[in-house]
């Protein structure tokens, strides 16, 4: 169930983030039966790491508090509508549910636009503006990925 109070501890982590100067204007927190579990700000610019947005810093930390790569039972609360990169990292989380504050087109006004991102998942493949090309080197059976994973005993579903 929403909580106000929540997701303005998230916003408050955007606003800390931008005082200190740590990275972008956002914050996010995943909460489970009323409890922060995790917390994480964008450290982008910070780290030189493209991958560090808010809501998958706190995915991660949350992750390590619990034990555990899915978060049913949590809700997350982020400063600001989750980017295409974000909301697969959220959806492989598998929460019950998001709460945000500024939407996308807001972040876009101050120029953290991801609507190229948006464009590009629906143009086939071979029509994006990176190239993405499927090669099949020659590769042993005993040493292709997949067919190991579909034959260990030991894999885990997800």
């Amino acid at each position: 169930m929403f909580n106000p109070d929540l997701l303005r501890e998230a916003i408050r982590l955007a606003a800390d983030n931008v005082r200190t100067g740590h990275g972008g204007p956002f914050g996010a927190i995943v909460v489970k039966d009323g409890v922060v579990v995790g917390r994480g700000t964008n450290e982008v610019t910070d780290s030189n790491d493209p991958t560090a947005h808010a809501e998958v810093q706190a995915i991660r930390a949350a992750c390590r508090e619990l034990g555990t790569y899915q978060l049913a039972d949590c809700e997350i609360y982020t400063s600001c509508e989750p980017c295409p990169m974000c909301l697969g990292a959220i959806y492989w989380a598998r929460p019950r549910a998001v709460y945000y504050y500024n939407t996308r087109h807001e972040a876009a006004d101050i120029g953290f636009d991801d609507q190229l991102i948006y464009d590009e998942i629906a143009v086939p493949i071979q029509e994006r503006r990176i190239s993405f090309k499927h090669t099949t080197p020659d590769v042993a059976e005993t040493d292709q990925p997949f067919v190991l994973w579909s034959r260990s005993a030991d894999r885990v579903e997800y």
